[in-house]
């Protein structure tokens, strides 16, 4: 079978789906890998790269023309030139575009969306979010850090001692404790807050202090491994318990997304006005409405004197090394999704079940299903 990689047109997407390194892999298996040409050059690879591993550079035109099997970072805005039984693999986003997922369902096609993929132990080396969610919240430390008119670590100088920035991180999923882990690399004083009582140990093998305010709870996972969405009378206790924290700290990032849901709000605009001037709060949870109840997609403001980062898609900020662990993870669902060369479309597979969105013109995912209430 024919594999084609698209170039990403999503505006600032800079990452690439599939990286030359991973094309061996899947000529090995039986895939022909073909690559639009300048799919790789936003992230460090050159057409010649690929070629150099046989994989051949071709036109946005022959991928759809010619591959049985497309993969992508980013939902394909020209999805509607995809033919019946074409399989589309990627971060397709398909809680944010349900009626255009509708209308493209009846060109038949077959199409896996990565963001539904269970959390399981067998999946973990396919875990897209996961992956991307490191690089986030790496990227988000650094950007506070660059923003924060102080240092993070404590120093002691001939001028007296430089005490330590106080960095707050809620949320300690994957990019949570990421943040939490450079934040105290680069010396600042950690402390973590997330309602699952059971991440408490993680944070503290970081270093940081887990903040525990009597509201923790097993219920905030779905059975999928995923956030869970809670009442608003919850999420107002945790916002009044957490106010304190909030204010005493000069960084603020905060992380907390539930699938297909609107970001929970979290740090209010009154909590804002108590910080000090100077201080940044970077909202990880931005493109899906924020977990700060100010904070501006797509922008970085400054609001009661307070620089409140609302800037989407940081993994698109550090292209090579997203590409190489998207390229990882994509590769491993490929080769779980294809034996021998051949679709094997194994339905008792929850990997391949949960993923699926599109099957026989219609809607066909039970977890996507689930989440978005059909």
């Amino acid at each position: 079978m024919n594999l084609g990689v698209l170039k990403e047109l999503f505006n600032g997407e800079k990452r690439t789906a599939l990286i030359p390194d991973s094309v061996p892999v899947l000529l090995k298996k039986g895939l022909s890998v073909f690559v639009e040409k300048g799919a790789g050059e936003n992230a460090g690879f050159a057409d010649k790269m690929y070629e150099d591993r046989q994989a051949k550079v071709v036109s946005r035109e022959e991928i759809f023309k010619n591959c049985e099997v497309i993969l992508c970072v980013r939902k394909p805005e020209d999805m509607n030139l995809l033919r019946e039984n074409q399989v589309l693999i990627g971060m397709l986003d398909p809680f944010s575009n349900i009626e255009e997922f509708k209308k493209i369902a009846k060109n038949r096609i077959l199409a896996f969306s990565l963001e539904l993929l269970p959390r399981i132990t067998r999946a973990q080396n396919m875990d897209i979010l996961s992956s991307m969610a490191t690089i986030a919240g790496y990227k988000a430390v650094l950007i506070s850090a660059d923003l924060l008119p102080r240092m993070f670590p404590m120093l002691m100088t001939a001028a007296g001692t430089v005490t330590p920035a106080k960095v707050f991180v809620i949320g300690a999923g994957v990019a949570g404790l990421q943040a939490i882990a450079t934040a105290k690399r680069l010396g600042a004083v950690v402390h973590a807050y997330d309602i699952r009582p059971a991440v408490k140990e993680e944070v503290e093998s970081l270093g940081a202090r887990f903040i525990e305010l009597g509201l923790e709870t097993k219920e905030a996972e779905d059975k999928g491994g995923y956030a869970k969405a809670l009442d608003e009378e919850f999420y107002k206790k945790q916002r009044e318990m957490m106010k304190k924290m909030v204010i005493e700290s000069d960084v603020v990032i905060s992380t907390a997304a539930v699938p297909g849901k609107k970001a929970p709000v979290l740090v209010t605009e009154e909590m804002v006005k108590g910080m000090r001037p100077g201080s940044v709060l970077v909202d990880l949870a931005a493109e899906r409405g924020g977990n700060c109840e100010i904070t501006e997609p797509g922008a970085i403001v400054e609001k009661h004197g307070v620089k409140i980062v609302g800037l989407t898609n940081l993994p698109s900020t550090i292209p090579y090394h997203a590409s190489q662990m998207y390229s990882r993870n994509i590769t491993n669902f490929v080769l779980n999704l294809f034996k021998e060369g051949k679709l094997d479309l194994n339905l008792e597979d929850e990997i391949i079940r949960d993923t699926l969105v599109l099957k026989d013109g219609e809607i066909f995912s039970p977890r996507f299903k689930e989440i978005m209430g059909i």
